[in-house]
């Protein structure tokens, strides 16, 4: 992959995990992978938890907005790992956030919100704001194929220089710049106007 296939990064923040199956005698040792087209990242294993708090951040190139797949297992030491649920987000609104490259707006402003629909793994409504001066989006995705467990992740975006986005919001920045020095000052005159 080259630079300029490059848009950016998104980081995934896998916070923790709510009411989580149960997969062995009486809890489970759950983690979660994370995959988007070729790319597969995994968290650490939380031992003997079915609330775990995880609190990792994975990073994902971003060439293409691919669905993110978001799975969880639950460690076993003598055989394979026992399925716990999974969910699929996809972050198009997100990156569309990104892309118009707020400045000067307060902080924690919701920017839009995302609805629980039949297609995505929303438990509730997600806000992508406008937080500590980046774009952010906080998502409860209710876990499919398994009979109960919620997974809380938050998304960030990281720019590369060089990088496709990157570029694209300086273009954006430097026409809106443009507009205004074009503009030029405006001034109401009351009267009449000396010769």
């Amino acid at each position: 992959m080259s630079i300029s296939q490059l848009q950016g990064l998104l980081r995934v923040h896998i916070h923790r995990g709510v009411n989580l199956a149960i997969r062995d005698l009486r809890s489970s040792d759950p983690y979660v992978i994370i995959r988007m087209g070729k790319q597969k990242l995994k968290t650490r294993v939380v031992k003997k938890n079915l609330n775990p708090v995880w609190d990792e951040d994975l990073t994902l190139s971003i060439t293409e907005p691919l669905p993110v797949k978001l799975e969880v297992y639950d460690k076993d030491l003598f055989s394979a790992d026992d399925k716990m649920g999974d969910a699929e987000f996809d972050f198009t609104p997100f990156l569309e956030a990104v892309k118009m490259q707020f400045e000067d707006i307060p902080n924690n402003t919701i920017i839009t919100t995302v609805k629980p629909t039949r297609t995505n793994c929303l438990a509730e409504e997600s806000y992508i704001t406008w937080t500590d001066g980046r774009v952010a989006q906080n998502m409860v995705l209710r876990l499919r194929n398994v009979e109960c467990g919620e997974i809380e992740i938050m998304l960030r975006w990281i720019d590369v220089p060089g990088c496709r986005v990157s570029a694209e919001a300086s273009m954006v920045r430097e026409t809106k710049k443009n507009e205004e020095e074009d503009a030029g000052p405006f001034f109401v005159v009351f009267g009449e106007m000396p010769v």
